[in-house]
């Protein structure tokens, strides 16, 4: 499998890593753990190939579990989405490489009739997880 669409055009804001630690209010090294726990993706982008994580993986806290959002705190602050982890480590399994999951996760995808990003930040991760599971 190789990354058809350039991820520069399919995202449209991309967080090196010190500002994923800012906005998590964590430090850089825990944010690279996350990345190898694969509870986080990211590519080189850029113009100096700076690995970063696609902003729209973070999300307001308390939607950080669609399936039981939480009320809104009063903070604010961003999580990571919690079914992220598993639906990478499918398409992982699938053969993804990092940069293939990102074009897949931003890509309308038929069976959803939207990006499967979108229909994990509705609540549908079994029908992402599913038809991720479909392309091993």
């Amino acid at each position: 499998m190789t990354v058809r669409v350039p991820l520069t055009e399919l995202i449209e804001e991309w967080l090196p890593l010190p500002d994923v630690a800012e906005a998590l209010g964590i430090e850089v090294g825990k944010v690279r753990r996350l990345v190898a726990e694969r509870r986080l993706v990211g590519a080189r982008v850029g113009e100096r190939k700076i690995f970063q994580v696609p902003a729209r993986l973070l999300v307001p806290a308390h939607l950080v579990d669609p399936a039981h959002v939480q009320p809104e705190s009063p903070d604010g602050g961003v999580g990571v989405l919690t079914s992220l982890q598993g639906t990478l480590v499918v398409l992982a399994d699938a053969g993804f490489s990092d940069e293939e999951a990102i074009e897949w996760l931003f890509s309308v995808a038929d069976e959803l009739g939207e990006p499967p990003i979108d229909a994990l930040l509705a609540g549908h991760k079994a029908r992402v997880r599913q038809i991720a599971q479909s392309l091993a």
